[in-house]
């Protein structure tokens, strides 16, 4: 069961600028000044955790997951139009305490290969045997 290490296959997402909009509508931000920051989340955690969720061998139980800690570092913001690329992995897996810890990383580029953020993830899946 346990994936440290795993790599998940890179996934493409296109920056569209009425899902942005609505996004940054959403979390109070001025729609004139582009992407939120925090959007990185719908192009970059999201379409990674969803792999590892979809994993058969990290036999994830989502019922009983728990989000415990997120941070971004963010080198400069998507454009509308632009598409990400996003390549996540798994930092680390370990058990404690009858719980399990997944730490889960995510680095997205931009068309060129420039890095545009990247992000680290903790889940916490209760009960784990």
């Amino acid at each position: 069961m346990n994936v440290e290490g795993r790599e998940y296959p890179e996934l493409s997402w296109e920056i569209e600028a009425d899902g942005a909009a609505r996004f940054a509508s959403a979390v109070g931000a001025d729609v004139g000044d582009g992407v939120p920051p925090t959007y990185s989340a719908v192009y970059a955690l999201f379409p990674t955790f969803g792999q590892l969720l979809a994993d058969e061998e990290a036999a994830v139980d989502f019922r009983m997951l728990v989000h415990s800690e997120q941070e971004f570092e963010w080198l400069r913001h998507p454009i509308p139009g632009e598409t990400v690329t996003s390549v996540g992995r798994v930092l680390e897996d370990k058990e404690r305490r009858g719980m399990r810890f997944l730490t889960i990383a995510t680095d997205s580029r931009d068309a060129t290969g420039v890095q545009v953020c990247r992000s680290r993830m903790v889940v916490v899946i209760r009960g784990s045997q």
